[in-house]
């Protein structure tokens, strides 16, 4: 299956980020081996060097660890993967804040709807 990859953002750092977030979501768990270079590239339809990439930036971050002639794992270090998951978390609410600022809902707003929203009041299945 190949993916679809946008053009503001380098192909090995988007890889990154899916594996970044599969991790976060605990679909890849600590001690988890990655697959293979070419595997992955084949996966996401890239070329193994994209992958090479990919997976020396996530060692560079110390998300992962190579073991030579083993292969590439998920890192075992708790510090490491709570630091991660926060840092994901201050994403997503930073992007989620940046849009409903530009829609011009306030804090207090956004708070609201929120609120709105979990408690069932708004019906999430209607299209707008």
């Amino acid at each position: 299956m190949v993916e679809e990859y946008s053009a503001s953002k380098p192909i090995y750092l988007q890889i990154a980020d899916r594996v970044i977030r599969e991790i976060v979501r605990r679909e890849r768990s600590p001690g988890d081996k990655l697959p293979s270079v070419r595997e992955m590239a084949l996966k996401a339809g890239v070329n193994p060097n994209t992958i090479q990439r990919t997976y020396s930036e996530l060692e560079r971050m110390t998300i992962v660890e190579t073991k030579r002639g083993q292969g590439t794992f998920v890192t075992e270090k708790d510090e490491v993967l709570s630091v991660l998951n926060q840092r994901v978390q201050h994403e997503v609410i930073e992007i989620f804040i940046k849009n409903m600022k530009e829609l011009g809902l306030s804090k207090e707003e956004m708070i609201e709807s929120i609120k709105r929203y979990y408690s069932g009041e708004e019906n999430r299945d209607d299209p707008v």
